[in-house]
């Protein structure tokens, strides 16, 4: 097998939020017939406790630790030097070292980032260049900033403006040295080829899939809820901004509406990290926050129903997709919804704005006729999502074209 050289801005593993569900599957595919030397960022001290599981997926690994504050201060050099500040965020000499070792050493033919700012350790005057290099820009990260402008004040604004510009002119950069451009969704994709007109002929689409066996219904898991209620659930990181307005949205706008139809409706936000804002939102009556969960399998076999309230979103959203493998009726939102290969009214349950949303989580918690949709999600997923399908066209990516 030849070497593959993978970069990750985190490590892919645990799978237990988007990001990594989807680079540990990339990872874990490659492996099967490549020898791996994975470079990647560890955030999140607990997380040092899983590079070992990655050993038997890889021939090397480069962990480097990466402290958030310091982080973030670093990456404020981007306003004054003319770049992005996430191309300081994620910026180390160690990784640059060990990378040009690899390239240098082992010369390996082909090379795969996930997330746009790990191109910057291909640099120009690189030892060597692979001879296919493949971005997975999963999203268009630019237009989250975009959207994030769009949504705070100033001075926010403006610094979430000037980093969707700056992001958007980085990324044109690195698709124009890159053999492919990787996104999540055909909308994305899209979005990218009318952003970076130049880049659409290497543009492609590889949709996430889901681990069925993993996210498998199944009743007799433990129930974590407390006996009498009726769990709305919401999974995902919980220091990601898009996820805390989310539920935020949901628990102080939805929540008591909701509970004066149905009094023992309690809402469950399930995910690492939980922000102030979000932690304030254990004071609502029926909100629970429960922070860092072993297993979110329980909390999505015994839920009600599964809501993704998401009014900022780019790319695919994997709680959707989980919850709905997990044959629970799943409400989104049309940002929630967007690249899901799934029939709205049938697959799921689509609402766009506070009253549609209130009413469509009534209804899927009073009707026990919403089974019906948790049984189409559940097949559809089965049907659509295969991992291996949908990352055989990655293999074919980096195999270097021959002339």
């Amino acid at each position: 097998m030849n070497h593959l050289l993978l970069l990750c801005q985190r490590i892919p593993y645990p799978p237990n939020k988007g990001d990594k569900l989807r680079s540990f599957s990339i990872l874990k595919h490659l492996s099967k017939s490549w020898r791996v030397h994975l470079g990647c960022f560890i955030d999140a001290p607990e997380d040092w406790d899983y590079v070992d599981d990655l050993r038997p997926y890889c021939l090397d690994i480069c962990c480097i630790g990466l402290n958030r504050r310091s982080a973030k201060l670093r990456s404020l050099s981007g306003l004054f030097n003319g770049t992005s500040m996430s191309e300081p965020y994620f910026r180390s000499r160690r990784l640059q070292a060990w990378v040009d070792s690899v390239l240098l050493n082992l010369r390996p033919p082909a090379a795969f980032l996930y997330s746009s700012v790990m191109g910057q350790y291909l640099r120009p005057d690189a030892p060597y260049r692979p001879e296919r290099v493949v971005m997975d820009f999963v999203d268009v990260d630019s237009d989250k900033w975009r959207q994030y402008a769009d949504m705070r004040p100033w001075p926010l604004s403006w610094v979430f403006e000037r980093e969707s510009r700056y992001l958007l002119a980085y990324d044109a950069q690195i698709a124009a040295a890159v053999d492919a451009c990787v996104f999540v969704s055909s909308a994305e994709a899209a979005l990218f080829r009318d952003l970076v007109p130049a880049a659409s002929a290497k543009t492609v689409t590889i949709s996430n899939g889901v681990d069925t066996d993993f996210f498998a219904p199944d009743a007799a898991r433990p129930n974590p809820f407390p006996p009498g209620t009726r769990p709305v659930v919401f999974t995902g990181a919980m220091d990601y901004w898009p996820n805390e307005d989310a539920v935020t949205w949901f628990a102080e706008s939805m929540l008591p509406t909701i509970r004066r139809s149905v009094p023992d409706a309690a809402f469950f936000i399930v995910g690492s990290n939980p922000t102030a804002r979000v932690n304030r939102l254990r004071a609502l009556p029926g909100v629970t926050v429960t922070g860092r969960v072993a297993d979110i399998r329980p909390y999505l076999a015994h839920a009600a129903v599964c809501v993704a309230p998401m009014r900022v979103a780019r790319g695919i959203q994997n709680k959707v997709l989980e919850g709905m493998a997990m044959a629970k009726v799943v409400i989104t939102t049309g940002p929630g919804y967007e690249g899901i290969d799934a029939v709205a009214g049938r697959d799921l349950l689509l609402a766009d704005n506070t009253a549609t949303f209130i009413s469509a989580t009534v209804k899927a918690l009073n009707d026990p006729a919403g089974s019906s949709i948790g049984e189409a999600a559940r097949r559809r997923i089965l049907g659509s999502y295969d991992w291996d399908d949908k990352l055989a066209a990655l293999e074919r990516l980096l195999v270097p074209v021959k002339g």
